[in-house]
């Protein structure tokens, strides 16, 4: 009886889960100091107001798909699809407003369409019994090709000025966008630190065979984590056809990457079973910085990329050296 209890308590994953502003966070906040430092050293306009508010409002779709990504990955999956299920998302919404559809009933409807691709990626992972990556990817081009086939591969015009004026303010200065992302990244959070499901997540990607003999439910938490995955990600293409204007079907091309990035330069472990809310967005503060910088600097585009693929290795480098301390 008491070989079964230490096997049906999956205790072990929760030293390596930071909820709260750890060692590693810390790290991550010394790493975009020293960017911005770098950058304000080097341009004259990087450290102005207006910049470091462009930076948080370049920053927030990001954050926004990575908050649902590192749910994911923290319960031992990958989402792969985040870029097209907003796409999908953002073209019902657009369609439903030009059609004449009032905005109370387009953004939940969107939210639908982003919850239900999630929950497809999710069910065919835990009861088709296949690898998340091969799910996501495939699932990838079927919503891609989804969203090209109803518009004609056309964007769609036309968004009222009501539904734009949502994504395009400040509050107390503030960007709209930063401000939603803000409370989104709070919600999150309580999830995960003050919930069961919070608990779910990290003990199914800690320890899958433990949580089971443990009785958590962990076909429903992986659906979970996918629905609320594509939730965020609807929500972030929102947020862009907002600021747009226009609902293209080829929104969110290679989000997926950047999410993944920024939940991997925040701390989260793609093993499973470890990350951390305010590490992500600090990653994805610091994937926008570096862009911002480099933009200022007159890089040329593929040089930004090498950096932020330099960057993403040293952080998995950084996670293996420190993986199973504290």
């Amino acid at each position: 009886m008491s070989s079964t209890d230490s096997l049906a308590t999956p205790r072990p994953a929760r030293r390596g889960f930071k909820l709260g502003f750890g060692l590693r966070d810390a790290g991550t906040l010394i790493g975009l100091v020293a960017i911005v430092v770098v950058f304000a050293a080097l341009s004259p306009n990087f450290l102005t107001e207006r910049n470091l508010l462009n930076i948080l409002q370049q920053s927030s779709i990001n954050a926004c798909v990575a908050l649902g990504m590192t749910l994911v990955i923290i319960a031992g999956g990958i989402d792969l699809s985040v870029g097209p299920t907003a796409a999908i998302a953002a073209v019902a919404a657009a369609a439903m407003m030009v059609g004449g559809a009032p905005i109370l009933l387009a953004i939940p409807a969107a939210l639908l369409f982003g919850m239900a691709c999630g929950a497809v990626n999710g069910i065919l992972v835990a009861y088709g019994g296949l690898q998340p990556f091969i799910v996501t990817l495939g699932t990838l081009s079927l919503y891609r090709a989804s969203a090209l086939i109803y518009t004609g591969g056309n964007p769609i015009f036309g968004i009222p000025p009501e539904f734009r004026a949502l994504f395009n303010g400040a509050i107390l200065g503030i960007p709209t966008p930063v401000v939603i992302v803000a409370v989104l990244a709070l919600l999150v959070w309580i999830v995960l630190n003050k919930t069961p499901l919070g608990e779910y997540f990290l003990a199914v990607g800690g320890n899958e065979e433990a949580s089971h003999i443990a009785g958590v439910p962990v076909a429903m938490t992986k659906i979970a984590s996918y629905v609320i995955s594509g939730g965020l990600a609807a929500i972030a293409g929102l947020i862009l056809v907002g600021r747009l204007g226009a609902a293209d079907p080829t929104l969110g091309n290679l989000w997926e990457l950047d999410a993944i990035a920024a939940a991997a330069i925040g701390g989260a472990s793609l093993m499973g079973g470890k990350g951390s809310v305010i590490g992500t967005l600090l990653g994805a503060i610091i994937l926008g910085t570096l862009r911002n910088g480099l933009t200022l600097l007159n890089v040329q585009a593929f040089y930004q990329l090498l950096a932020t693929g330099l960057i993403i290795l040293v952080a998995m480098l950084i996670d293996r050296a420190t993986r199973g301390r504290g």
